[in-house]
């Protein structure tokens, strides 16, 4: 090599599994076969007075003042979303791409490192395939995380996955999620890998892949679910102090948060085996804990693995390039700070 390689200043990733908005519809669990006369599940409003409850300043501990402060009632107007009176079940939908290209970057200024960065991952999939990462995306449909809040005290969850092919949806054995452990990433049954061998074919370009995805989840008569709730960056215009997702008039969950459940598959950093897997990030981030469990200092970032991979030539061990080849899968703006 005639010159030293050094990171292009631009380079982008678009990302390869892309899921749609997953809507909420209601019905009884009896009824599953007949999911699609079911009724969407609207995003209603109410006023509630609610009671000070916050942790209070040592000058605020006065008994006289907090009788004060607890007559002025705390008044709140929020979203709500709940089952109809006469339904026990929400039904979770949304459809997932699966593209292939991975590791070839949208955006890229600099041809010797395109070329490097090719190399790189060539010599991965010759290697390793998909096989391994796509494994613990289809364990992550089969066990519903991406129910999120409404996986929780659910009584049952039944999972169906299909294969569009055709204009045809090609429908798979439902999987029982409340059956698959969460926090496993090491073994999957039969039914799980099948479905990571056609996710690994989409990501591979052997097959053009669209999935289906519907998770029915029994709660219970008229209990509540739990949509995406939305940042509102205006506060001032807003009167409701809780503001849910919706599209079209029907409760939602981002695309953003289901992909964040789909990838949720890193079991390859240090304390692992404490939290569990958590999701696919440079940094590995974990924003409702505020913590980074991939520090720099550790040199188990994905910059400096990608870096000392691409750059030096020090391949990585293999968890770790499975991490690397999970964040590229993910998409996302990684140039030269400099």
């Amino acid at each position: 090599m005639s010159e030293k390689l050094s990171t292009a200043s631009v380079l982008a990733f678009e990302r390869k599994l892309d899921p749609s908005d997953a809507v909420f519809h209601a019905g009884r669990w009896e009824d599953r076969a007949n999911a699609s006369g079911w009724s969407p599940i609207a995003i209603n409003d109410k006023s509630v007075r609610g009671t000070i409850s916050n942790r209070l300043k040592t000058k605020e501990q006065d008994p006289a003042k907090l009788d004060a402060a607890i007559e002025n009632a705390n008044l709140q107007t929020v979203d709500v979303a709940a089952l109809p009176a006469d339904a026990d079940t929400l039904r979770v939908r949304f459809t997932l791409r699966v593209l292939s290209g991975a590791g070839t970057p949208s955006a890229c200024n600099s041809a010797a490192y395109r070329a490097r960065l090719r190399s790189v991952v060539d010599g991965y999939v010759a290697k390793h395939g998909f096989i391994e990462l796509a494994n613990r995306y289809a364990a992550n449909l089969a066990n519903g995380r991406f129910l999120w809040r409404n996986r929780i005290g659910a009584e049952m969850v039944s999972v169906e996955v299909a294969q569009q092919r055709n204009g045809e949806l090609l429908p798979r054995e439902p999987f029982d999620a409340l059956s698959l452990n969460l926090r496993a990433m090491d073994e999957f049954d039969s039914k799980v890998t099948e479905l990571g061998n056609l996710i690994a074919d989409g990501l591979a370009g052997r097959a053009h892949v669209l999935l289906h995805v519907a998770a029915y989840v029994r709660l219970g008569l008229g209990q509540e679910v739990f949509p995406s709730q939305e940042l509102i960056l205006d506060k001032g215009n807003s009167r409701k102090s809780k503001t849910l997702y919706q599209v079209d008039k029907v409760a939602a969950i981002h695309s953003q948060k289901i992909g964040n459940a789909v990838r949720t598959i890193d079991t390859w950093y240090e304390g692992a085996s404490e939290l569990g897997p958590i999701a696919v990030e440079p940094y590995g981030s974990v924003t409702t804990q505020g913590r980074a469990y991939r520090q720099p200092k550790l040199k188990q970032d994905f910059y400096t693995l990608l870096d000392d991979w691409v750059l030096k030539d020090k391949t990585p061990p293999v968890e770790q390039q499975h991490f690397v080849m999970a964040v590229l899968i993910r998409g996302g703006v990684f140039g030269d700070a400099s």
